[in-house]
């Protein structure tokens, strides 16, 4: 039987592998290529986890706290909002100077049904959103979103998460094949917002 691997570490860091549920199917997702990260299987043999799970697997990490912890994983994290709001209070309560961040594809309030931002202040130090595209046309191109107006939807998670104080990056995959991704405008687009600007290059390996 497959573990469940919720923790995994990457270059010296901790990451936290929620779910491999998600409201996107980007083409150039690294689970679209491959089904480890240096080593760790990312597939989830269930989805039933609690906070208690992460617990376990982060405290043999307790060393490398001070590098932060990042939420990212073969899916979208805040299809966990309630096992990640709990892993981060644990986090916070315990270790009060460890940075957390979340990578995102800004779906979070459209998939809880509510406003998750406020519960996770003082919980989250950062967002990383997904922008992926300077339109609506190549961002469903490229991310294959499962929920309707997903390019707005994650906009405007981004506004509120800026709004209330998160630090915000949002993000694009650029020189992925031939997609013109133009980074002028999403740069644009983020700084309209108030959040920062971050371009990845494609690797096909992913790290």
């Amino acid at each position: 039987m497959a573990e469940n691997n919720l923790v995994y570490i990457l270059d010296g860091k901790i990451y936290i592998n929620l779910t491999n549920r998600c409201s996107n199917d980007c083409l150039f997702c690294l689970r679209q290529q491959k089904d480890d990260v240096v080593g760790t299987n990312m597939w989830l043999e269930s989805e039933k986890i609690t906070a208690q799970d992460v617990i376990l697997q982060l405290k043999p990490h307790k060393d490398k706290l001070n590098k932060g912890v990042t939420f990212c994983g073969y899916g979208e994290p805040t299809m966990k909002f309630n096992v990640l709001k709990e892993v981060a209070e644990y986090l916070k309560e315990n270790y009060p100077d460890v940075y957390i961040k979340v990578n995102t594809n800004g779906h979070g309030n459209f998939l809880n049904k509510k406003n998750i931002l406020p519960e996770l202040k003082g919980l989250v130090d950062e967002f990383s959103v997904s922008l992926n595209a300077q339109n609506k046309e190549l961002y469903n191109t490229l991310s294959q979103p499962k929920i309707d107006n997903g390019y707005d939807e994650m906009l405007n998670f981004s506004k509120e998460a800026v709004d209330l104080g998160f630090k915000t990056t949002m993000s694009v995959v650029s020189k992925f094949e031939d997609y013109d991704v133009n980074l002028s405008e999403c740069e644009k687009i983020a700084h309209s917002i108030g959040a920062e600007f971050r371009n990845r290059e494609f690797i096909p390996n992913g790290y």
